[in-house]
């Protein structure tokens, strides 16, 4: 999300990192059994950030939350006596069962997660097989070239965990514009230990952003979990565009946008070390790789940008997912809202 100063060993930072009981970059990917464990957090009223699939601090301090509610030992790791007071929450693991349409528990929640990862949402996240997960299910199976009925077994499970299958929209031909004109940085991914949602384009402070497609306005203001000010254009297909760090914005919200129309200018607000432009892609909510979708074709055209609104304030809490860095993405800060 911006520049990061020095890097130290990885053998060293992964050695920290374990001390401190921070998972790795390898152990912090996107989990589906995490999704669930995080879903029923979230039904108990104990988990109020993102269902994102990482076990981060929040996760944990739900869990600590719920095995002291139940007289257990409180560590925040969700082993058998923990999953076995979640009721049918905790149970049964993914893959145990064929899925089918009624069906609740453990398992349904993380086959939502997944659906929704993979671009077949939307889909509520309550571990619940009802009519929304059932047409999700029919849209995958239906993509995958597979048996089109009310049951996510074996087959529907193998190929939503291993094959890439495109949803209606994600392989299709929604493709945005460069935003600005500069070099891309950091890309989208896990780049020196930390998970970066979107890309990195430094530029001086004041350069001129365009948005990188026709959409609406869904947010233009500030949000102080780390994104500082921020526009957020919604496009077809269940697309976003995030445009990060802006020192202004020329844009406001429910304004109608076409690929150039200029929405803000670059700066370095919220958590950020330099002057650049993070820009990132969302499907259905969830953070994509914007590189395959953009074209060589400029948004941002040179004339200087004039602020047409003002930032509106939040103030917020820190971001119990986010890591105390200078610069870090946080990942559950929305469009608006506190994270």
């Amino acid at each position: 999300m911006g520049f990061r100063g020095p890097r130290r060993p990885c053998a060293v930072v992964a050695a920290v990192l374990c001390t401190l009981g921070v998972a790795t970059p390898a152990a912090r990917a996107q989990s589906a059994d995490v999704a669930a464990l995080q879903v029923a957090m979230r039904a108990l009223g104990l988990y109020h950030a993102t269902i994102d699939g990482i076990t981060g601090p929040a996760t944990r301090r739900a869990v600590t939350a719920f095995q002291r509610r139940k007289g257990l030992r409180a560590d925040g790791v969700t082993g058998p006596l923990t999953r076995r007071a979640l009721g049918r929450r905790g149970r049964p693991a993914l893959g145990s069962r064929p899925i089918r349409a009624g069906a609740q528990g453990r398992d349904v929640a993380a086959l939502q997660f997944l659906l929704r990862r993979r671009g077949f949402g939307p889909v509520t996240l309550d571990g619940g097989f009802g009519p929304n997960t059932k047409a999700a299910v029919h849209r995958f199976q239906r993509a995958a070239g597979l048996i089109v009925d009310d049951v996510a077994g074996p087959a529907t499970l193998r190929a939503l965990r291993r094959r890439r299958v495109a949803a209606p929209g994600m392989g299709g031909p929604v493709a945005f514009l460069r935003p600005i004109s500069a070099p891309i940085t950091d890309g989208f991914g896990w780049v020196g230990g930390r998970r970066h949602t979107g890309l990195d384009f430094p530029a001086a402070t004041g350069a001129p952003v365009g948005a990188a497609g026709r959409g609406v306005v869904s947010f233009a203001g500030r949000n102080t979990g780390g994104y500082g000010i921020l526009v957020v254009v919604r496009h077809r297909l269940g697309f976003e565009t995030w445009y990060a760090h802006l020192s202004r914005v020329s844009v406001q919200r429910g304004q109608a946008v076409v690929g150039g129309t200029p929405v803000g200018a670059v700066g370095s607000t919220g958590r950020s070390t330099g002057p650049h432009l993070h820009f990132e892609a969302r499907l259905f909510g969830t953070p994509i790789d914007p590189a395959p979708r953009l074209l060589t074709k400029v948004a941002a055209r040179a004339t200087d940008i004039a602020s047409t609104s003002r930032p509106r304030r939040l103030t917020c809490r820190p971001n119990g997912d986010a890591r105390s860095t200078q610069d870090n993405d946080p990942p559950v800060a929305r469009a608006g809202h506190c994270p």
